[in-house]
C-alpha cells in the first residue's frame, strides 16, 4: 500500500476508516524488518500521525490497530524521533498503564479484553522503541518509567501473563541500557524484593526452612512455558539490578533468599530440554552477582538431608551445576559467554566452601588410575575440562584452569599430577607459580589419595604429558663423538643467530624463582656475594 495514500486517508478519515486503512498496512508489513530508505521521511511522518490518533479520545480496537502500526515502524530505528519524546512516551505510557511522575500514582487497570489488548500492544511499543532510541531510554528516565513499573510490580499477581511478560522486558531494558537506573531500582523501588516476590509466586515456592524451599514433587508436571518466559525476563533484571552495589545486612537476607530460589529453580525441568538449559543459564549468571557465602543455602537444606560423606551437606544441585558446565562444553561453542560464568561459580563456590570442592573434585578430579593416556584424550570431564586449559581464548583456558587449581586445593604439584606441564605450564607461568608448591590458599591438610596402579606407574610417568609413554629411542645411540660434537656446535650457532636477531631472548631463573635475562648472571652481585661468603 503506497505511503503517501495512507498519510492522506489518515488526515481526513474518522476513527473506523483509520481502523481499516492502518490494518492492511499491518498485514502486508506484519513480517517486515528491513525498510526502504527513500521512504525513511514519510515513515516518520506516519509515525507522528499514528502518535496523534492516540492521544485522541478514539475506541479501544482503534488504539491496538494504532499501536500495531507504531510497533512495525519501531523496528526501524531512523524513525523514532517523534516518539521519543516526552509527549510520545507519555502517550504509551498512560496507553500501558504505566504510572509516571506526570500521571499520578494510579493508574485503572484494563477492564475488557480489548482494553488488555491495548496495553500488550503499547507495552511492546515500549519496548522496541526503548531499545532503538537512546533519547527514548532518556525521555523513559525522565519521566520515572522505571518507578512506575515497579509501583505495578507489586500489583503483578493479578496481572495477565503478556502484560507481565512484557512489563518485565522493558524494566530489563531500561536497566540493560541505562546504568544509572539501577541504583534508581535499587535503592529508591525497591526492586530487588519485588522481584523476588514475582519469583516466588511465579515458581509457587513453599519455604520449609529460613532459606530452604521444599523440594519439587518428583511427580509434578514441567514448569510451563508462559512461567518459563516469565522467570527468564525476571532472572535478567535482576541480574542488572545486582551487578555492582554496596551490601549490607538486609541486602545479605534478601541474596540469600534469591540463593534459595535459584536452588529450587536448579532443581526444575522446563518442557524443552533447550529451555531447561536457558533458564539454567540465566541462574547462574545471576548467582555470580551473589556473594559468595550465599552458596552456603545452596548444600545446607537441612529438611531435605544430605550425604553423610560430605559432612550432611545436600550436593544435588551442585551436580545439576557440573551437568549444565558438561553440556556446554560438549556444545563447542560461545565458551565465552555460556561455559565462563559457570566455571566462575563453580570455582568461587570451592574456594570458600569446603564441601563444595570435595565433592566437584570427586567428580572431576577422581583418584587416577589409567595413567597410558593424556589428561587431554578422552570423554571423561576431567579431559574435556583439561582440553579447555590450551583454548585459543585466553578467558576460557584461563577459567578452565584456575577450576583445576582450586580443585587441587592450589597445590601446583596436585595440578600437574592431573594435567601435566604441556597443559599447565602456561598458567603457572603466567601466575608467577613453578616455582612454588603451592599458593596462600586456605584449605585442609592432604590427604594420600594416589591408587596403587598410580603408584605403581608414577616412576615411569612423563611430567609433561602426565602419561606413561613408550620408551622413544636415543638418535644420539649411534653418533660418534666427532657427529655430536658437530651437532652441538650447530645447535649453538643457531641459537646465538636467533638471540642476534631478537627472536629469542636466552634466560635464567633468579633465585626469587622469576625469570631474567642470561647477561645478568654474567656478573651478577648476589653471586658474587655467595662466592665472597663462603671463602670466609
Amino acid at each position: 500500500m503506497d505511503m503517501s495514500n495512507i498519510l492522506s486517508q489518515l488526515e481526513t478519515v474518522g476513527d473506523g476508516e483509520i481502523e481499516t486503512v492502518l490494518q492492511q498496512y499491518n498485514q502486508e508489513n506484519s513480517q517486515t524488518f528491513t525498510f526502504n530508505p527513500q521512504e525513511e521521511k514519510l515513515r516518520s511522518k506516519l509515525c507522528q500521525s499514528v502518535l496523534a490518533v492516540l492521544g485522541l479520545p478514539v475506541q479501544p480496537s482503534c488504539q491496538r490497530t494504532c499501536l500495531e502500526t507504531l510497533r512495525i515502524l519501531s523496528r526501524d530505528k531512523k524513525v523514532l524521533a517523534p516518539v521519543a519524546t516526552k509527549e510520545g512516551m507519555l502517550v504509551l505510557g498512560r496507553l500501558a498503564r504505566i504510572p509516571t511522575g506526570e500521571t499520578g500514582d494510579s493508574q485503572n487497570q484494563p477492564q475488557s479484553e480489548e482494553e488488555l489488548n491495548v496495553v500488550v500492544e503499547a507495552l511492546k511499543c515500549l519496548c522496541n522503541i526503548v531499545f532503538n532510541s537512546p533519547a527514548a531510554q532518556q525521555v523513559s528516565v525522565d519521566i520515572k518509567l522505571p518507578h512506575g513499573l515497579c509501583t505495578n510490580l507489586s500489583m503483578s499477581r493479578t496481572w495477565n501473563h503478556e502484560v507481565g511478560l512484557f512489563a518485565s522486558r522493558l524494566l530489563f531494558l531500561l536497566s540493560a541500557l541505562q546504568p544509572n537506573v539501577r541504583d534508581v531500582l535499587r535503592k529508591e523501588c525497591d526492586a530487588v524484593r519485588l522481584l523476588t516476590d514475582v519469583l516466588q509466586y511465579t515458581l509457587d515456592v513453599r519455604w520449609v526452612g529460613p532459606y530452604e524451599v521444599a523440594a519439587p514433587d518428583p511427580q509434578a508436571s514441567p514448569l510451563p512455558a508462559k512461567d518459563n518466559e516469565m522467570v527468564m525476563e525476571t532472572l535478567k533484571s535482576l541480574y542488572n539490578i545486582t551487578l555492582s552495589n554496596p551490601r549490607g545486612e538486609e541486602d545479605d537476607h534478601q541474596f540469600r533468599l534469591i540463593t534459595g530460589i535459584l536452588r529450587h529453580l536448579l532443581m526444575l525441568k522446563t518442557e524443552t530440554e533447550d529451555k531447561t538449559e536457558e533458564v539454567h543459564s540465566h541462574a547462574v549468571n545471576l548467582l555470580m552477582n551473589l556473594p559468595v557465602s550465599c552458596l552456603s543455602v545452596f548444600i545446607d537444606v537441612p529438611v531435605q538431608g544430605g550425604d553423610e560423606k560430605y559432612g550432611g551437606k545436600n550436593l544435588d544441585a551442585v551436580q545439576v551445576l557440573l551437568d549444565f558446565m558438561e553440556k556446554r562444553i560438549d556444545k563447542e561453542c560461545n565458551y565465552k559467554e555460556g561455559l565462563t560464568p559457570v566455571l566462575s561459580l563453580l570455582t568461587e563456590g570451592s574456594r570458600c566452601h569446603r564441601e563444595f570442592r570435595r565433592y566437584i573434585k570427586a567428580q572431576v578430579l577422581p583418584p587416577l588410575r589409567d595413567v597410558t593416556t593424556r589428561p587431554e584424550v578422552g570423554t571423561t570431564i576431567r579431559n574435556k575440562v583439561v582440553r579447555l586449559m590450551t583454548h585459543v581464548d585466553l578467558g576460557v583456558k584461563e577459567s578452565a584452569a584456575e577450576f583445576l587449581f582450586v580443585l587441587c586445593k592450589e597445590n601446583v604439584n596436585n595440578l600437574l599430577k592431573y594435567t601435566g606441564y604441556g597443559n599447565a605450564a602456561g598458567f603457572l607461568m603466567g601466575r608467577d607459580f613453578l616455582t612454588r608448591g603451592r599458593t596462600e590458599g586456605q584449605y585442609s591438610e592432604d590427604e594420600d589419595s594416589d591408587t596403587d596402579e598410580y603408584k605403581a606407574a608414577k616412576p615411569f610417568i612423563n611430567p609433561v604429558t602426565c602419561s606413561v609413554e613408550e620408551p622413544a629411542p636415543n638418535p644420539m645411540d649411534e653418533m660418534t663423538e666427532e657427529q655430536k660434537e658437530y651437532e652441538a656446535e650447530k645447535l649453538i650457532t643457531m641459537f646465538d643467530k636467533l638471540a642476534r636477531q631478537n627472536v629469542i631472548r636466552p634466560m635464567v631463573m633468579r633465585p626469587d624463582g622469576s625469570l631474567g635475562p642470561l647477561e645478568e648472571s654474567l656478573c651478577d652481585p648476589w653471586e658474587r656475594k655467595s662466592g665472597s661468603d663462603s671463602d670466609e
